[in-house]
């Protein structure tokens, strides 16, 4: 006769999974327990950001002069324009116009703030006497608000301000008995030979405004550039500088050759803020310049705040709309294009490529 076999009561019970220290591990099936401190930012965050994004977007469907009016419904159906604002701002020559002053802007100011921030850390990475007071020095612009410091602007690069005060005692600026200023010496040769002979020493003029607008952003960036690439040159292996010193590279050639090629990810996030810093830019050409004179100081900022309240005698709620929306797409496509080549490989990926570039420079600069 077979003899039945009884489960005992403990293998009925199913067993509780245990951590590594024998304790039971209770399974929580409710909200994470997180939610409660990250809700009330995600309530602000989708309530201020996203809502107000997606009503623009709504807005920039309506005609370009569309303005609150108890004659111009909002949710009328056959009131809306659909994509042909889009496309009446693409054929604006005033939108390209700040296009052109934002890809300029863009690339000359991050160009000198690459070179500059550079060159600084370089150098205050070394032995440098007063090097911490230095460093304050050369950050103390990035904290200073624009709206301060345009005022100061506005005289420093005025007619009879310090600019052309410091040049006529250089003898490079001459004043007749009228109060006119015009260039001399080999100032006005040059200028003259370059065909620039129209430009007189009056710096907010149609052919030198937008000048005047990058040297002041560069004057109020170079801080933080510098700081970035500081903070990147402290992350590089003393090892890798070592081994390239005793290789015979000089000071030129490992800044070059082994210190630049590390700096590739400081470089393309140095990109990305001053790709958005040029698109999104107002206070500066709205406080110094106002975007004129003729518009020769336009950017997206000030063309929208102009379509607002200043260019037309009612406000263009549908075209301001409009122009922010196409401002916010250049902004995440540009930010999209330029990471997209710093996220194919790992941080260790990159170090390693990083220094095998290094060595093969220094192989063939030896």
């Amino acid at each position: 006769m077979a003899k039945s076999v009884t489960a005992a009561p403990n293998d009925l019970v199913p067993h509780s999974p245990k951590t590594r220290g024998g304790a039971t591990r209770r399974r929580h099936h409710g909200a994470p327990p997180g939610i409660a401190w990250i809700l009330p930012g995600f309530v602000v965050s989708v309530g201020l950001i996203y809502f107000c994004i997606g009503y623009n977007g709504f807005l920039s469907l309506l005609p370009w002069d569309w303005r609150p009016g108890r004659n111009s419904p909002m949710f009328d159906s056959e009131a809306l324009e659909g994509l042909g604002n889009y496309a009446a701002a693409l054929q604006k020559d005033l939108f390209w116009t700040c296009l052109k002053h934002t890809l300029i802007f863009f690339l000359v100011a991050y160009v000198v703030q690459c070179l500059m921030g550079i060159i600084f850390a370089a150098i205050l990475h070394s032995k440098v006497y007063l090097g911490t007071l230095w460093k304050v020095i050369i950050f103390i612009p990035v904290v200073v608000a624009p709206a301060i410091m345009a005022p100061v602007h506005r005289r420093v690069f005025a007619v009879d301000g310090p600019i052309n005060w410091i040049l006529q005692h250089l003898g490079l600026i001459n004043v007749d008995g009228m109060g006119n200023r015009n260039w001399t010496g080999w100032l006005s040769w040059l200028l003259n030979h370059i065909g620039l002979s129209s430009v007189t020493p009056n710096w907010i003029q149609p052919s030198t405004s937008l000048w005047v607008i990058i040297a002041v952003q560069i004057w109020g960036s170079i801080g933080m550039a510098f700081i970035l690439f500081f903070a990147a040159m402290g992350q590089i292996e003393p090892e890798i500088l070592e081994a390239a010193r005793i290789d015979g590279a000089g000071n030129i050639r490992v800044l070059w050759s082994v210190i630049v090629p590390n700096l590739k990810p400081t470089i393309v996030s140095l990109a990305i803020l001053n790709a958005i810093t040029a698109l999104k830019l107002f206070d500066q050409p709205y406080l110094i310049t106002a975007g004129g004179p003729a518009h020769s100081s336009e950017f997206l900022g000030t063309y929208i705040y102009g379509e607002l309240f200043q260019f037309h005698s009612k406000p263009q709620y549908g075209g301001a709309a409009t122009l922010s929306i196409m401002l916010l797409v250049l902004a995440v496509g540009c930010s999209i294009i330029m990471s997209a080549g710093s996220r194919g490989q790992s941080p260790a990926k990159q170090a390693k490529k990083r220094a095998r570039l290094a060595k093969k420079n220094l192989e063939v600069a030896a």
